[in-house]
């Protein structure tokens, strides 16, 4: 991918997508989930609309294993030319002016690694989360492609806690994915009017160490450029017990992520069942 001209690898990967996805058990839940992101107040979403979506649900997630496999071999003004912080670049500023770091609670939108690599280039590099892959030296690989983008990778063990507490001790960035709860151990709260978990870290992160914490999303587009959305702060400040902010934030956090990914629920990348059937 990353040998390949941009309008080739981008073809290939959504083509791939396109032609494999639907034929995967991938389909239902991508299905199952969109139609709960798009569905209007009284539940209901159009039939033909939702099967386009999941279409090009498959073609936007070819797309962004596609970009995200070229991202190594593009230089830092390749990656500052064809990306925006369109929205919210103030709330960043303002928080790393404030010296007590930010966490950015993220969705599986768009290509979040792009918005790794610029801030990389803006000077707010991001400390991100990740799940050990097998074998060994596959999550090395990783780790190392995304090192050269400017993104530090922590392993998703026990020690991941120390190590992002300290990164904004030191008044850093930290971005956690937090649509998914892959550890299984979350706090349940709303989210497209479903009961699920949501992970805890975000949450936790600020209310322990006073960093700023907002939503972000990043977006495929215009054309073949990426742009990215902050929000504003959410209020993550102690007002009881520690388990019961940790829930009140986390579910704000669901509530604006529910409106990130309204703005374009076909970049929504969630392939596991994440509501169960209704």
């Amino acid at each position: 991918m990353e040998a390949l001209p941009t309008s080739w690898d981008i073809a290939l990967g959504r083509g791939v997508a396109r032609v494999v996805g639907p034929r995967t058990a991938a389909a239902a839940h991508l299905r199952e989930n969109l139609r709960h992101a798009m569905s209007g107040p009284d539940g209901a979403v159009e039939p033909a609309l939702l099967e386009r979506c999941v279409r090009r649900g498959f073609a936007e997630y070819g797309q962004y294993w596609a970009e995200s496999a070229k991202l190594p071999a593009l230089s830092g003004a390749q990656i500052s030319e064809r990306f925006r912080l369109s929205e919210g670049r103030e709330h960043l500023e303002a928080a790393k002016a404030r010296g007590k770091g930010v966490v950015i609670a993220l969705p599986h939108m768009g290509s979040w690694e792009w918005g790794g690599a610029y801030l990389a280039q803006i000077d707010l590099a991001m400390t991100a989360v990740a799940e050990r892959l097998e074998p060994p030296e596959l999550f090395e690989w990783f780790t190392s492609k995304r090192e050269a983008i400017g993104l530090r990778v922590v392993p998703l063990d026990e020690h991941a806690g120390t190590v992002l507490l300290q990164t904004l001790r030191d008044n850093g960035v930290v971005g956690l994915l937090c649509d998914r709860d892959l550890q299984g151990n979350g706090v349940e709260v709303e989210f497209f009017g479903r009961r699920v978990t949501m992970p805890a870290g975000p949450a936790t992160l600020a209310l322990r160490t006073g960093a700023t914490l907002v939503c972000a999303s990043c977006y495929a587009g215009p054309g073949r450029d990426h742009h990215a959305v902050i929000t504003r702060p959410l209020e993550a400040v102690r007002t009881g017990g520690l388990r019961e902010d940790v829930t009140r934030v986390t579910q704000e956090i669901a509530r604006v992520l529910e409106g990130l990914i309204q703005r374009a629920p076909e970049q929504w990348h969630v392939l596991e069942d994440r509501f169960g059937r209704a």
